[in-house]
């Protein structure tokens, strides 16, 4: 009997150690991998089989926990199927943007967390454990961030800096440096990521972004094309610029900004309970068993499914036309493709003009040869362009989406975007020279984009609120509107009374519904907008532009007003201008209300 017995947990042990072995090769297939973005990504035939293999070999050690504990399975080794897991979920979410999957990983997370599966005697002078659990502390961090888990991200900051010290001090010969940098770049965002930890949702909630004063009117709102949004495109670089993993601040704020705020159970804030040292918790056979599906119970089955999403980190041209190229020949004809690009205009590089012996300017080769491969490889050729064209590849009208030194390889011109206008597209550039991009009204080769471009530069009454490294200003009021506001003109939310926070949201409330009104009833409203407006999240960037724009004109001279204002392209209604009194006078009580109406130009 014992010798059956033992042939019994040999069995178990070869066989755990054998699904081990597959989870590990098909994750390593994977792992590298970069998501290919369009419907039919072929990463989701890999993703199904590394995930299925993840799931046998978790379904496995619950079912044999016993056993394998007996034969020497750690408490850690638990703990990094679960981590694994926990990626694998997550990668689905930024490929999908499905929150379900994002649930998922976060209840995986926390079972690590609150059982503390990389706690134990002996686990704290393995070095390759506490690596795992560095890692493991740095991917939860990034749900908890994304699911504004205030209460949990300040836990685990607190559990991984503990972590870190504890590393540094045992493994004296060991160089963290990297992972000193990791919590760095963890804290920089979660300091500067005031708004979605500390107020209310970036995404858009039905109970706060929908407006009862004109339900009816968009209710009753007709075009004769009605376009859906399903898909977008979203990417940021500037030097310097605060981010998490690949996540910059501008990215993160949009990528929440397109989804819908989930409701259900998971969002009743429950104690956070990390596992703390020398607690006697009881860690028996069933600690192994983590609830699958729970998300399921957390989700509205009445929203609708999120927008899919591609968030590049710092692409190059060739990958961000690439990705944009694969979502443009998979767009159905009834929908349109948000693309949103933030980065810097400005050249980094050394001049590429120099200077002939005779005092004129000539042109480097380097250069020439770059605007020689963009004429040829355009499908647009100069002789049928006329002379708009030429301002399309013209040196300085465009975006830097790297670091210096690599000729044009970083730089994507308006002209780029010109063959993918053959599908409907709603466009916001955030940079410094985003009014180069007005280029693109008139000349493109199909359908009318739609055009939110950012002013030229910044705009704050206080100089110690003109941190743009903490995010673009313009992005800011595109997501959180009411809080640009409060850095334009100096105030913290920490310094304001609820009360008045509160009001102050009513008022901005009621100016979106009355402007939402006169969009959704106006008969003369440009077809690229109307197409659109039916689309919750692109009315509110709609309206939050105008909101913007009313803002920053109130606030500038009329001579700096083209450094200082956005543009939109098609023009929305007059009766939306800054200047109109239906868009005005809400500024006007705004400001009046917080006390600062001094520091526009309508101000006693």
């Amino acid at each position: 009997m014992k010798a059956s017995k033992s042939n019994d947990d040999d069995g178990v042990s070869s066989t755990f150690k054998a699904l081990v072995q597959t989870a590990d090769r098909k994750f390593a297939r994977v792992r590298d991998v970069p998501p290919a973005h369009g419907r039919a990504s072929p990463t989701s035939h890999y993703f199904h089989k590394v995930f299925k293999a993840h799931m046998r070999l978790w379904k496995f050690q619950q079912e044999n926990r016993a056993r394998l504990v007996e034969a020497g399975l750690q408490r850690w080794e638990i703990g990094e199927i679960a981590s694994r897991i926990g990626q694998l979920y997550f990668a689905q979410y930024m490929r999908t943007s499905e929150m379900r999957f994002l649930f998922e990983a976060y209840i995986f997370y926390e079972a690590i967390l609150s059982r503390g599966y990389f706690k134990g005697s002996g686990v704290g002078k393995d070095l390759g454990v506490r690596y795992k659990e560095l890692r493991f502390y740095a991917r939860f961090l990034m749900v908890a961030v994304i699911l504004s888990r205030a209460d949990m991200v300040a836990a685990l900051m607190e559990a991984f800096k503990a972590a870190l010290d504890d590393c540094k001090a045992t493994f004296k010969e060991t160089n963290f440096r990297e992972w000193k940098l990791v919590y760095h770049e963890i804290s920089r965002f979660t300091k500067a990521d005031t708004v979605s930890l500390n107020v209310r949702p970036l995404r858009y909630s039905p109970m706060i972004d929908s407006h009862p004063d004109s339900a009816q009117s968009v209710a009753r709102f007709h075009a004769k094309k009605i376009l859906k949004f399903q898909d977008a495109l979203l990417t940021s670089y500037h030097r310097n610029e605060v981010k998490f993993s690949e996540l910059t601040m501008d990215t993160f704020r949009m990528l929440q900004c397109l989804e819908w705020e989930p409701s259900g159970s998971f969002h009743q804030k429950r104690p956070v309970k990390p596992y703390e040292n020398g607690s006697k918790n009881d860690y028996s056979v069933t600690s192994g068993f983590i609830e699958m599906n729970l998300a399921m119970d957390t989700t509205d089955s009445s929203l609708p499914p999120n927008p899919k999403k591609a968030v590049l980190y710092r692409p190059s041209v060739t990958h961000l036309l690439a990705t944009m190229a694969t979502i443009c020949e998979e767009l159905p004809a009834d929908n349109v493709m948000l693309i949103y690009l933030s980065a810097s205009g400005k050249d980094n590089q050394s001049n590429l003009h120099q200077t002939d012996s005779s005092g004129g300017s000539r042109v480097s080769s380097k250069k020439a040869s770059s605007e020689s491969s963009h004429e040829e490889c355009s499908s647009m050729p100069e002789a049928h362009l006329g002379e708009k064209s030429n301002s399309l590849y013209r040196d300085g009208s465009c975006l830097w989406l790297g670091p210096k030194g690599n000729g044009s390889y970083n730089k994507l011109y308006p002209g780029d975007l010109i063959p993918f206008t053959r599908k409907p597209l709603f466009i916001i550039i955030d940079s410094d020279n985003s009014h180069a991009f007005k280029v693109l009204h008139g000349a493109e080769r199909g359908e009318t984009a739609g055009l939110l471009l950012s002013p030229l530069k910044s705009m704050f009454k206080n100089t110690s609120s003109s941190d743009t490294r903490n995010g673009s200003q313009f992005t800011f009021f595109l997501t959180a509107p009411l809080l640009a506001f409060y850095q334009l003109v100096g105030l913290s939310l920490s310094d304001l009374d609820m009360d008045v926070h509160t009001e102050a949201e009513k008022i901005l409330s009621a100016a979106f519904a009355e402007w939402e009104v006169l969009l959704c009833t106006s008969t003369n409203l440009d077809l690229v907008w109307a197409q659109v407006l039916s689309d919750p999240f692109i009315r509110r960037l709609i309206l939050r532009f105008i909101f913007c724009r009313s803002v920053l004109s109130q606030s500038c001279t009329p001579q700096d007003a083209e450094q200082y204002l956005p543009i939109c392209l098609p023009h929305l209604l007059p009766s939306l201008s800054p200047n109109w009194p239906a868009v005005q006078s809400k500024i006007i009580q705004l400001a009046k209300h917080l006390k600062v109406s001094h520091l526009f130009n309508n101000g006693p």
